[in-house]
């Protein structure tokens, strides 16, 4: 469904890249984590898929067909994209922002009401309770569901997330990562989710690419990661969720233990 092939991107004529020789695919129906520290270009990686930001080289397919033969607008209204800002539009009310993408590509009223009733239900905001209330009137967890339904409304194939938990609290976060994987898997979504949070990752990806400097050092599934780092920076980065879980089954059994024993 979607597949880079040596791939870059640079900003400064090939000093240095953002992105360099990154080559992955993932399949139809897959769930794919993106992650890395902070500046390590899985952000920029997602750009490049919907043209946010253009490669320097390389070559990006979605659906077999080359992102760079499509008007990048009408490619980005195929595929869905979740971030962490949310970017609701402030003045439309929820309804108005869920149906905004169908209205774009000119689907007729009846369906775009049906399509939104549809998508509000199924993120859990029917829209005889949400459709007209205003984003400022919402929790930030609900809006992150708007910002979810609102990348659904189109039906896309693709859906690109980036960090779209992480600005909200543990209960609401859990909440959510169970709710989109439910969608996720009743869609049938091709979906690359970026994130810093491994334990995230392992928990939601199918596999999961693991990125430092520009390039993907290790991509396999949560277990193969687990059990077999073929890097030293994968080795630390699966390390930490491990002592974490480590660090609360000695608590469980020792319930007068320090967390750092």
């Amino acid at each position: 469904m979607i597949r880079l092939q040596n791939v870059r991107k640079t900003y400064d004529d090939g000093v240095t890249y953002a992105v360099e020789n990154t080559s992955f695919q993932v399949e139809k129906g897959e769930f794919l984590g993106l992650i890395g520290e902070s500046g390590c270009g899985k952000t920029t990686t997602l750009k490049l898929v919907n043209r946010l930001e253009e490669t320097s080289g390389g070559e990006i397919f979605v659906a077999d067909t080359n992102v760079a033969s499509q008007q990048p607008e009408i490619l980005r209204r195929n595929i869905g994209y979740v971030f962490q800002g949310i970017g609701l539009f402030p003045h439309y009310n929820i309804a108005e922002n869920v149906a905004a993408v169908p209205q774009l590509l000119e689907w007729d009223v009846s369906k775009t009401t049906a399509r939104s009733e549809e998508i509000l239900e199924l993120v859990g905001l029917p829209i005889e309770e949400y459709g007209d209330r205003m984003p400022a009137q919402l929790s930030g967890g609900q809006q992150q569901r708007v910002g979810v339904a609102r990348a659904l409304a189109a039906e896309p194939d693709v859906i690109l997330m980036d960090e779209p938990f992480g600005a909200l609290d543990p209960i609401t976060r859990t909440e959510l990562q169970e709710e989109f994987k439910r969608i996720q898997d009743e869609l049938d979504l091709t979906v690359i989710m970026v994130t810093h949070d491994m334990t995230e990752a392992l928990l939601m990806a199918d596999r999961i690419a693991v990125m430092k400097a520009g390039e993907v050092l290790q991509i396999g599934t949560p277990s193969e990661l687990l059990n077999n780092p073929q890097h030293d920076y994968v080795k630390e980065i699966v390390e930490m969720p491990k002592r974490r879980a480590d660090q609360l089954e000695n608590l469980l059994r020792n319930p007068g233990a320090e967390a750092s024993q």
